[in-house]
């Protein structure tokens, strides 16, 4: 997996970089939208863009834009310091797959992340705790049991309640057909999304939290 961070602060970069470097990947670095453009263009293997909104040149907006134009088949994340809802909206409905504030703590961004790698949307919390709906109607009604299960994407239930059944890594992979690699990002974001250190807790607080049924 290939991953390009897109800033034009390097010390963001490099700072992101080390929050990442537990992904199994290669991290790709740009300093400008034309730099991250030239880079996807010229790299097949890349399979997600995080993305600043704010650069001088072509901003963020515009390369989102060409982004999701040129190569639909890539998410791009927001990474910005930005924490406006507006700006929420404008960015998922420009087809970004996540908003991360850059205010937001290492756990929390890489558990978005594992939301995104899931096939889902990354919502801040404080912006679905609005109720929050993009306006081209991709907005979904999400059922909150609690704080802790809202955080949780339906693949990543699916790999909790196989984890409640005993099922190793490799096990789950079979069960679910994806890749070993995937399957340990899961179950990452299963860990920080519950706010847990290993399986039996995550296990326990599954049940506490009536999940062992919970739909796809």
């Amino acid at each position: 997996m290939k991953i390009l961070i897109c800033d034009d602060h390097a010390v963001f970069r490099q700072g992101l970089g080390v929050v990442l470097s537990s992904l199994d990947g290669t991290l790709l670095e740009a300093g400008s939208a034309d730099e991250a453009l030239r880079l996807v263009s010229g790299d097949p293997q890349i399979e997600l863009v995080l993305l600043d909104l704010r650069m001088p040149g072509v901003d963020g907006w515009q390369t989102l834009r060409l982004l999701r134009s040129n190569h639909p088949t890539i998410p791009v994340v927001i990474l910005s310091a930005s924490e406006d809802p507006s700006d929420v909206r404008e960015a998922l409905d420009g087809g970004a797959s996540g908003f991360i504030p850059k205010s937001s703590s290492p756990e929390l961004i890489r558990s978005a992340l594992g939301v995104v790698f899931s096939g889902g949307v990354y919502v801040p919390p404080e912006i679905l705790g609005t109720g929050f709906e993009s306006g081209n109607g991709g907005g979904a009604s999400v059922p909150i049991q609690s704080a802790e299960a809202a955080a949780l994407t339906p693949r990543q239930l699916e790999v909790l309640q196989l984890m409640s059944k005993g099922l190793t890594n490799k096990e789950i992979g079979g069960v679910l057909e994806i890749a070993m690699g995937t399957v340990k990002a899961h179950i990452q974001a299963v860990l920080e999304g519950l706010g847990v250190s290993n399986r039996t807790e995550a296990v326990l607080v599954m049940r506490e939290l009536g999940l062992e049924d919970a739909d796809d």
